[in-house]
């Protein structure tokens, strides 16, 4: 498969992920086996696919930021690197609702930070941790 094909393909898939949290409410179990687990391991094998078979070809390295930008100028290992975000992401929304289940925190306040962790990941895993801070009670 071309990179694109494989593109065209995980960003569904990770899609199907982020909509299973969404109902999670109502199907608690099923949202974190599609979310936590399936999803994230299927984009998990592509990625490491990607990374066996094209790594030791590209040009780049993580030195500078002009080697980062040189690596990710080949195809497949941008892809890889999309595929690491997308399976990331989603796992950081997984245990995001997750942990707002296990302490009590509704669902309604969680979604800001799930579409922030989709869009902009660190900046959700960071609202998500003040939203969880916010919640917890004063201690005396």
């Amino acid at each position: 498969m071309s990179p694109e094909q494989i593109f065209q393909l995980a960003n569904p898939l990770a899609l199907i992920g982020w909509l299973s949290l969404l109902a999670s409410p109502v199907f608690p179990v099923a949202s974190q086996r599609i979310a936590a687990l399936a999803v994230p391991l299927l984009l998990s094998i592509a990625y490491a696919g990607l990374v066996l078979a094209f790594w030791s070809g590209a040009e780049g390295g993580f030195s500078t930021l002009a080697d980062v930008m040189k690596l990710f100028t080949d195809p497949h290992v941008a892809l890889a690197g999309w595929l690491h975000y997308l399976a990331f992401d989603l796992f950081v929304g997984a245990w995001a609702v997750r942990t707002a289940q296990a302490e009590s925190i509704r669902f309604a306040f969680v979604i800001p930070c799930l579409a922030l962790i989709f869009l902009f990941g660190p900046a959700g895993f960071l609202l998500f941790n003040l939203l969880r801070a916010s919640n917890r009670p004063v201690q005396p």
